[in-house]
């Protein structure tokens, strides 16, 4: 198949077993983790934790990746289909609150056909970078029930500087758009996400303008009851040491300001996080379990 499928369109020919492209994947889904996850926001995890399958493999290069092991360095376990499918059923079977594809779309077309297999009674959902195109999304509509996308630049010299992506937001402004077309309205019962979209964002240290107009952006452009997760959990790793402004862990007056500068806008709705997340002990240790 020639790929492009994200927005690096690298015309790139990805075969079943064979790597390619920016993201350096083969057409099969290579999974580095299936199994239930706790530490995603309480209406998405839940009591039982949710069933987050981590895909390898990724359409961003961001220096400060908590999971480069897999998305940089492409650790994983390759499987079929029919074998996706069966995690699918698996992960249902043991309780998850959801199916939580974590970086799921350049192996959108296997996902997809795994879901033909079998689609479980709980929610899909579509956990992402947020760099993401249009016309993958639209192969999703009516299997996804909650978009869970992060939103983590608006200024393109911060993008490219940190992820190796000029275009981020020129892209990840119109994906999201794209989800709230599919999911416009929140649904929740007995406190967890039905259906809907959640926009995060990471704030990472001395970026608070990037942060800023970001809550902007999704002031003006979504309104102001979507629902948002600031998230303080920023652990400087990967290549993180390339940057000395962000080698560090955020402070918590800069976590404070924009929290702040949230309600300052007239927002109403989100999820923040206590500083104690900011450890490397909550990513998963991606050991192949479940697969």
């Amino acid at each position: 198949m020639i790929c492009n499928l994200c927005p690096r369109n690298c015309n790139a020919e990805r075969t079943e077993h064979d790597r390619a492209g920016f993201c350096n994947m083969p057409l099969n889904p290579v999974i580095a983790q299936a199994d239930l996850h706790f530490w995603e926001e309480p209406c998405i995890s839940g009591k039982g934790g949710g069933g987050a399958v981590f895909f390898s493999g990724c359409s961003l290069k961001c220096c400060y990746c908590q999971n480069f092991k897999i998305s940089s360095k492409g650790y994983g376990k390759e499987i079929g289909v029919g074998r996706l499918a069966d995690i699918f059923k698996e992960l249902e079977d043991k309780g998850a609150s959801c199916i939580d594809l974590v970086s799921p779309s350049h192996f959108a077309y296997s996902v997809l056909k795994a879901f033909d297999i079998y689609k479980p009674q709980i929610p899909v959902v579509y956990n992402s970078s947020g760099y993401e195109k249009v016309e993958t999304l639209k192969m999703f509509e009516g299997i996804v029930d909650v978009y869970l996308p992060d939103l983590k630049y608006v200024e393109s010299e911060i993008s490219e500087k940190y992820s190796s992506c000029k275009d981020y937001f020129q892209y990840a402004s119109e994906a999201i758009k794209e989800m709230k077309r599919q999911v416009p309205e929140n649904i929740f019962v007995d406190g967890l996400i039905k259906k809907g979209l959640i926009i995060r964002h990471l704030v990472l240290p001395s970026n608070m303008e990037n942060s800023r107009r970001v809550l902007r952006w999704i002031r003006e452009n979504l309104g102001d009851g979507e629902y948002i997760s600031l998230m303080s959990q920023y652990t400087p790793c990967s290549e993180s040491e390339k940057h000395p402004e962000i080698n560090r862990t955020l402070m918590t007056a800069e976590y404070d300001k924009i929290l702040d500068y949230f309600f300052e806008i007239g927002l109403k709705n989100g999820y923040m996080q206590e500083k104690s997340s900011a450890k490397e002990i909550f990513v998963p240790p991606f050991d192949l379990r479940g697969i």
